[in-house]
């Protein structure tokens, strides 16, 4: 995106651009996405989308850059447990189930192993400073904070979007989704809890 201010119309038609093109993005992937969509469904053109991301690869990586800043700010770790953690995770897959995707679509046409992100572009400084100082403190079982961190995370993914067994939905009954997080607060106490 170029560093020039927006103006109040500007910066409306790039909120359009990112909306239309996260749901496209979330939908096709990169390579299928197309930017005629997105334009379309923007109400805005091609020189305008360019203007602001330069490429489809740079809107692809603003839209993913955001989708990584919005889950660690709703959903940090803090003073609460793993277990709650991923339950917090699960509710937010239900709520903005792009974000699964996004990611999802990264790993599969960008770095299909090793970490999601480049190093210097990783968030979980945080987290794992969490899960470190949880295991000094005798609460979280020993290993790699890294591994704790990622069995929990693939635990609340259970019933994402990216599911191979079931992708869960907001529109399910609530008595669903109150027995998934029961289970998945304590399947997540029983594996890296300490009793």
């Amino acid at each position: 995106m170029t560093d020039k201010e927006l103006t109040a119309r500007g910066a409306a038609t790039r909120a359009r651009i990112i909306d239309a093109a996260t749901e496209e993005f979330a939908v096709h992937g990169i390579a299928g996405a197309r930017v005629e969509r997105i334009v379309a469904a923007a109400r805005t053109n091609k020189a305008q989308l360019y203007d602001y991301f330069g490429s489809k690869d740079g809107l692809f990586d603003a839209i993913f850059e955001a989708s990584l800043e919005r889950i660690v700010e709703v959903v940090p770790i803090d003073s609460s447990d793993l277990p709650d953690w991923a339950v917090r995770l699960y509710d937010e897959y239900l709520r903005q189930p792009a974000l699964i995707r996004l990611a999802t679509w990264t790993r599969l046409e960008r770095r299909p192993t090793g970490h999601l992100v480049q190093e210097g572009d990783r968030r979980d400084d945080r987290k794992l400073r969490f899960i470190a100082d949880a295991q000094a403190a005798g609460t979280v079982r020993d290993g790699e904070p890294f591994d704790i961190m990622a069995l929990v995370i693939g635990m609340s993914m259970a019933w994402s979007p990216v599911s191979n067994v079931y992708a869960a939905t907001s529109d399910e009954p609530e008595h669903v989704h109150r027995a998934r997080r029961d289970l998945l607060r304590e399947s997540v106490r029983r594996a890296v809890m300490t009793d």
